[in-house]
């Protein structure tokens, strides 16, 4: 597996120059309420995951501008990259038929990923609801050790 997206960072990420295993949480757009939190913890979190050998990026349909304004707003550490075209979304299965306010939308399913080195899913949550996720993703690290 791979793919190369535009980051906030400047440039461009590629899955493939990613030595380490890494986390990969979708969530459907920047700076909205549970987005924000999820976000926050990520980046809380942020040096714990490093220090356990994985990465962490965050991936929306946000353009770079957007992204670059919410990781400065809230100091977010970690890489957010931008699937405008929805490539990377398809290529995780995270698009979904959503109903939001009574109208039929499609979206980001918020979703997280763990791929090992070699880039195979070796963990994935789906539906996911933000409290306490960041530290699901932990415990589940740490029974990897």
């Amino acid at each position: 597996m791979n793919f190369t997206l535009p980051t906030n960072k400047g440039g461009n990420f590629t899955l493939e120059d990613c030595k380490n295993p890494i986390v990969i949480f979708f969530y459907p757009k920047d700076d909205t309420p549970g987005c924000t939190i999820e976000n926050q913890e990520f980046g809380k979190y942020y040096h714990t995951f490093i220090k356990n050998g994985f990465e962490v990026v965050g991936i929306s349909r946000d353009s770079i501008s957007s992204h670059c304004k919410f990781a400065d707003k809230f100091a977010l550490p970690f890489h957010l990259l931008s699937d405008t075209d929805e490539t990377v979304c398809n290529m995780f299965g995270v698009i979904k038929d959503k109903n939001m306010y009574g109208k039929k939308v499609r979206g980001i399913e918020r979703s997280t990923f763990i791929l090992d080195k070699n880039k195979i899913i070796i963990k994935e949550w789906r539906k996911v609801k933000v409290d306490n996720h960041v530290n699901q993703v932990l415990e589940y690290i740490n029974t990897l050790k």
